[in-house]
């Protein structure tokens, strides 16, 4: 199967996709006004402290404040200190160097955390911590034994803890090493700027979208990279010859017109903003995101196969379930996340389908946790929600339906508009009244003729109804 990384670089906006055998796998956007904090490390200052809640406010320089739990500012102050640390010893005003995990979302701030990590190509350096890990992807024993060797060497060479990534599986120990000399000179750097300018500042920038795609998806079996920016390919080409010199060869400039058009890849993201998902069986699955989950019902749709009805149901499920692994992973979806898929009446097909979708969430970078099926054949899981999706980038709320994806019908408008009419006249009498509606409000308004007549009776006025197209369907206009 080929696997390709298409890069669409422009002044206003950059989309990166990975794609294999001509599917559409990850896609990201970043544009300048929302480029991504996820990563930045901040010089910040204590703002407020909440006891009751267990954590703080603080001020890195951004509209709104970040949080971060006050066990982890305990922890931070005990290590610079080299002693405990009460909660009633954290006052406002306290600098504090903190990490931005999680992107802010609605009216929340940004999530801090004192627990930096620098992420390399092969490497994550913790400079807080002591210790050593190795990424749980790797699941190879030997191989797993062979790097925690390797990572104890270069703690003892450079002092601060490592956790090896995915990437890093097969990698020598030189190839570690120049990964670990480099991630060590740019923290060294980033201690000399938060030792010499006062909170808040930014210490250190995470990489835009095209480099973070590099370091984070530009893996041995990426058969190329393309790139239709000029100015772009010669920047992935310098990064890559500092550090990945030897796939630099993959590296690729695209000399088209339209890439992402070309490699049948725009057609594929229009999908990735609709509800309904159809799958090869006709069946269909409905993804709807809201404010606190993401709810994904399963749907037999036109899945018409002489099976009974427990076996159709499970063929569905199992082909709905790599597919929800799939829409997850290519939406970044997050937070908690319910999926119902068609009821089973056998337990074992129930446990095969959770397998089923374990497997094919395995191959996902974010964090998960999932906590079984129930016997009405719903899953609860969650998936770490670290950036704002695609979705949330490319649209807004609809101005006409406030982001309810209803609108009131032209009949309930017209009732509410007589309502609203007697209400007006009840307070300030008038010979004379106006009332502008849109259009399809006013043709319900005179299939009523005779609801008009018994108000301009009962109040002796006169009441002209006004057509106007640019009025919102559920404005009432009265005058």
């Amino acid at each position: 199967m080929s696997k390709e990384i298409l890069i669409d670089a422009s002044p206003r906006e950059k989309r990166a996709a990975v794609v294999e055998s001509g599917r559409l796998e990850e896609f990201y956007i970043e544009r300048p006004q929302d480029k991504t904090i996820v990563g930045n490390i901040y010089k910040g200052a204590i703002e407020a402290v909440l006891p009751s809640i267990g954590a703080a406010f603080v001020d890195i320089g951004l509209p709104k404040k970040g949080f971060l739990y006050l066990s982890e500012i305990e922890e931070y102050f005990e290590a610079i200190n080299a002693k405990p640390i009460a909660v009633k010893d954290i006052k406002k005003g306290q600098e504090i160097l903190v990490q931005v995990v999680k992107e802010s979302f609605g009216t929340k701030g940004p999530r801090l955390t004192c627990q930096i990590g620098i992420a390399g190509r092969y490497l994550v350096l913790m400079p807080q911590e002591k210790e050593v890990g190795v990424s749980r992807r790797i699941d190879e024993d030997e191989e797993r034994k062979r790097l925690k060797v390797i990572l104890h060497e270069l703690k003892n060479t450079h002092g601060v803890g490592f956790i090896v990534r995915t990437a890093a599986a097969g990698k020598s120990s030189q190839e570690l090493s120049r990964d670990a000399v480099f991630l060590t000179k740019l923290w060294k750097r980033m201690e000399k700027i938060s030792q010499s300018k006062k909170a808040p500042c930014l210490v250190y920038e995470e990489y835009d979208l095209t480099l973070r795609t590099i370091r984070d998806s530009f893996t041995d079996d990426v058969s190329k990279l393309v790139v239709n920016s000029k100015e772009e390919f010669y920047r992935i080409r310098r990064f890559m010859n500092t550090f990945l010199s030897y796939l630099s060869r993959k590296v690729e400039l695209y000399r088209g017109n339209d890439l992402f058009e070309e490699k049948d890849v725009e057609r594929q993201i229009l999908r990735v903003f609709e509800n309904r998902v159809y799958l090869k069986s006709r069946a269909y699955l409905i993804i709807e995101p809201t404010e606190g989950l993401v709810v994904i019902d399963v749907n037999s749709g036109g899945f018409k196969k002489s099976l009974n009805q427990e076996e159709a149901a499970f063929r569905v499920n199992c082909e709905a379930a790599l597919e929800v692994a799939h829409q997850l992973k290519l939406r970044d979806l997050g937070g908690i996340i319910v999926i119902d898929f068609i009821d089973m009446g056998k337990e074992q097909h129930r446990r095969e389908v959770l397998a089923v979708l374990k497997k094919a969430l395995s191959l996902d970078k974010a964090k998960y946790d999932i906590v079984g099926i129930s016997k009405f054949g719903v899953v609860e899981m969650t998936r770490e929600r670290v950036h704002n999706t695609v979705a949330t980038l490319s649209y807004q709320p609809c101005p006409y339906c406030q982001g309810r994806g209803r609108i009131k019908s032209a009949l309930t408008v017209s009732i509410t508009a007589l309502k609203e009419l007697q209400k007006f006249l009840r307070s300030k009498p008038l010979r004379q009244v106006t009332l502008t509606l849109n259009p399809a409000v006013i043709d319900e308004l005179l299939r009523e003729r005779s609801a008009i007549g018994s108000i301009e009776r009962t109040f002796r006025t006169k009441v002209n109804l006004v057509s106007d197209p640019s009025t919102h369907i559920e404005t009432v206009k009265i005058s």
